[in-house]
């Protein structure tokens, strides 16, 4: 079964190195968050590299949980992707087994420098080779009820535009 990808785009008037300050350091997610889910990070080291976790707290339609996620691509300034992983007993659906295996489908983003102080960047959500039984034909995964992935990452975003922006201005 091939992989079904999600994404969303956007060019920030800001260097790559700017941006990629900002999602390699899990503290900020929850900022940049445009779904929501995110309410913040237990691990307050910046991601560095392939092989490193860093465990995040959610919410997800009136649930708390926490995922374990593990970076599977880092490019200073070019990608980051990680692979979620269950974090406690309820998200790993009662099985202790399956806490910190990673679920099977991963969430990144790519930059692309358009020069000095432009660059574009795609946020993606790629639910991996055995599919996930929330995606539908149509890439209209929701996240919150109602809300679907391609939103969320358009607004996550604008609030990554913003923040940047923010931190160059402020």
């Amino acid at each position: 079964m091939d992989s079904q990808r999600i994404e969303a785009g956007r060019v920030i008037d800001a260097p790559a190195d700017a941006i990629f300050a900002v999602i390699i350091d899990p503290a900020l997610h929850r900022i940049i968050d445009g779904s929501a889910m995110v309410q913040g990070a237990k691990t307050h080291d910046l991601i560095t590299g392939v092989g490193q976790t860093f465990i995040s707290t959610m919410h997800r339609m009136g649930r708390d949980y926490e995922m374990i996620n593990h970076v599977v691509e880092f490019e200073p300034s070019r990608c980051l992707a990680w692979a979620p992983a269950p974090g406690d007993l309820d998200t790993a659906g009662g099985k202790a087994e399956n806490i910190g295996v990673p679920a099977g489908y991963r969430w990144g983003y790519e930059l692309e420098s358009l020069g000095v102080r432009r660059t574009k960047v795609t946020e993606y959500f790629d639910c991996g080779p055995g599919g996930n039984s929330w995606i539908t034909n149509d890439g209209g995964a929701w996240i919150q009820g109602s809300q679907t992935i391609a939103t969320s990452m358009e607004r996550t975003l604008e609030l990554l535009d913003a923040y940047v922006i923010g931190q160059a201005i402020g």
